[in-house]
């Protein structure tokens, strides 16, 4: 049995799972997932029903970061794992305050007490943080850092993409539109149609 990735298109935490999976050349069976419409077959074996959720033939993995791990632990070519420890914390920082202040500036109705001005200045600290440190990647080459936090970074970025240009990050900016126009990001692109339980199987990548 072939491992199963239950996925979003759009989700920025499904995007990073299929970038790591799209580096290591494995191959998984794909199935699309519509939030509003989650199959049985996916809420049985998800104990959080979120996406991405990687089901193998020993384990259920439903959280992005370890579906990322997982995948480059068994076979990792252009040795993303290969990190400075500054690159986990990081990640840490993006999942963490960046991603909390990105959901109260994307999703401002839903958090009533935050001020979403304040939490895009939040959010700005951590992406000004990263522009500094990039010179093309992160570090002196693609890591798993990068990939892990591109997705999150677009996800804000598209909030007021007009205001993102403006801002002085030349360096993220530029890092940005490297992967939105790279043939890795449209490759974790395709568009799938929902999946149901007796469809066809879709292989990915």
């Amino acid at each position: 049995m072939i491992p199963v990735l239950y996925s979003f298109r759009r989700c920025p935490y499904a995007m990073r799972a299929r970038l790591a999976l799209q580096s290591s050349r494995l191959t998984v069976e794909l199935r699309e997932v519509v939030l509003r419409e989650k199959p049985e077959a996916f809420l049985d074996v998800s104990p959080t029903a979120t996406v991405p959720c990687l089901v193998t033939t020993k384990d259920v993995i439903d959280e992005s970061l370890d579906i990322m791990k997982w995948s480059l632990a068994q076979n990792d070519p252009e040795d993303w794992l290969d990190m400075p420890d500054e690159g986990w914390d990081l990640i840490t920082k993006s999942d963490g305050p960046y991603k909390s202040a990105l959901d109260r500036t994307k999703y401002a109705n839903r958090y009533p007490d935050s001020d979403p001005a304040e939490q895009r200045a939040k959010a700005g600290e951590f992406l000004t943080d990263l522009n500094m440190r990039i010179d093309s990647w992160i570090f002196d080459r693609p890591t798993i850092a990068d990939y892990a936090i591109l997705p999150f970074v677009r996800q804000f970025a598209f909030i007021d993409k007009a205001w993102f240009d403006q801002m002085p990050w030349p360096d993220l900016q530029a890092w940005l539109e490297r992967f939105l126009t790279s043939k890795r990001f449209a490759g974790i692109m395709t568009k799938y149609p929902q999946w149901k339980q007796d469809d066809e199987v879709t292989l990915f990548p």
